[in-house]
């Protein structure tokens, strides 16, 4: 796990949200919808094990509308209900995964994202209890996992890759970790993640 206050100094703070734009939606911007982009929130979560540090993702069910069957931290759109993104994320990691806030600490935020489906993304960066038991919801999660954190924050694991989306070429990133494929927006903000770490001194 990064020392808590290099963590601390790497990302955004937790108060106020993050307000600037998406660092992507330039990279974007002939390939969205029309009507502004759809607030969301997702769980960047640091588990320190004994064996070094991990980082929680899912792999989502296959039927599902948005990013079937893909890689993803746990998370989804800002209701209405929530009190901001921050509690989206806590309430989107208790029911995907099964991780209660009480669970969880948060540190800080990476820099907005937007998704080619709509969504201007708030990643939340916490800790989270490694002693909690993980308990992924059927009925979204297909299953729960962890990549080292070692192996993410080492830019030799990180390979581009090129997709042709409506016509225009783009290039993504993704990390091969046994047998997942880790890409799109979820690589990228991994990517952002190691950026921001290295930005900072000792990083």
């Amino acid at each position: 796990m990064p020392p808590r206050d290099r963590l601390a100094r790497a990302l955004h703070a937790l108060h106020p949200v993050p307000v600037q734009a998406p660092w992507n939606l330039e990279q974007l911007a002939d390939l969205l919808p029309d009507e502004p982009l759809c607030p969301a929130a997702v769980l960047v979560g640091l588990r320190e094990h004994a064996s070094g540090t991990t980082v929680l993702l899912t792999r989502r069910q296959d039927a599902l509308r948005h990013h079937g069957g893909q890689i993803s931290f746990p998370g989804g759109r800002v209701d209405a209900s929530d009190d901001g993104p921050l509690a989206a994320a806590l309430r989107e990691t208790d029911e995907e995964v099964g991780l209660p806030a009480a669970a969880i600490e948060p540190v800080g935020w990476l820099d907005p994202y937007a998704t080619i489906t709509g969504f201007h993304v708030h990643p939340l960066v916490a800790r989270i209890d490694p002693d909690r038991p993980l308990r992924p919801n059927a009925n979204e999660v297909a299953e729960a996992f962890e990549v080292p954190l070692a192996f993410l924050l080492d830019g030799a694991n990180a390979c581009d890759f090129e997709v042709e989306w409506r016509g225009r070429r783009r290039t993504l990133v993704e990390y091969r970790w046994r047998d997942y494929h880790i890409w799109g927006a979820t690589a990228a903000m991994l990517v952002n993640l190691r950026e921001r770490l290295r930005a900072v001194p000792g990083g």
